[in-house]
């Protein structure tokens, strides 16, 4: 009986599981990029006439290259989630700082393929961020001491002093930082 029971509970959870996922939706802002489930009738609402201004600081990477950095979709993942929520891009400002390992996610094509043998996944996703608004930095210390130079970086990608100083900067500007 009993494991009539968790057969049962599993499916469940299963089904629970499988029905949120396909409420997840493609965004009005980055559609291939940063899908988000609708959330009704939120207890905090969301005032549609605030500027919402974030930085998010980007240091992880999957262990595997090929893989689209979560943490950069996360940033596609606010604005899809803010404008279907109802405020307006232009009040969405986003920016980032990516250091450390998630160095190698702001590579060009050519040089993550001279590098890993393959396309760089996150290049798509990086110039559809840059498309909407966003500020898309890399540290400078991270891409001396990654032996990267800035010729191999995507275009969207601009070079900063530190991951510290676009943090810095940003949150003297008003903006909100976001770390994981």
């Amino acid at each position: 009986m009993l494991k009539k029971i968790n057969v049962v509970c599993v499916s469940i959870c299963l089904l629970f599981c499988l029905s949120s996922h396909a409420q997840r939706s493609a965004g009005p802002i980055i559609s291939p990029f940063g899908a988000v489930h609708k959330v009704e009738n939120p207890d905090l609402e969301v005032d549609v006439s605030q500027t919402y201004k974030v930085v998010f600081d980007i240091a992880k990477s999957p262990d595997q290259p090929g893989q689209i950095n979560p943490q950069l979709n996360t940033l596609a993942r606010f604005l899809n989630m803010h404008a279907q929520a109802g405020v307006p891009a232009e009040n969405l400002k986003v920016a980032c700082a990516i250091h450390n390992i998630a160095s190698k996610d702001a590579l060009s094509n050519a040089a993550y393929q001279e590098r890993y043998g393959m396309n760089n996944p996150n290049l798509r996703l990086l110039e559809a961020l840059k498309q909407a608004g966003a500020e898309i930095y890399i540290c400078g210390q991270s891409i001396h001491s990654r032996k990267i130079d800035r010729t191999e970086l995507a275009v969207p990608v601009q070079v900063a002093l530190s991951a510290m100083t676009v943090l810095i900067t940003k949150q003297n500007e008003g903006y909100q930082l976001i770390a994981f």
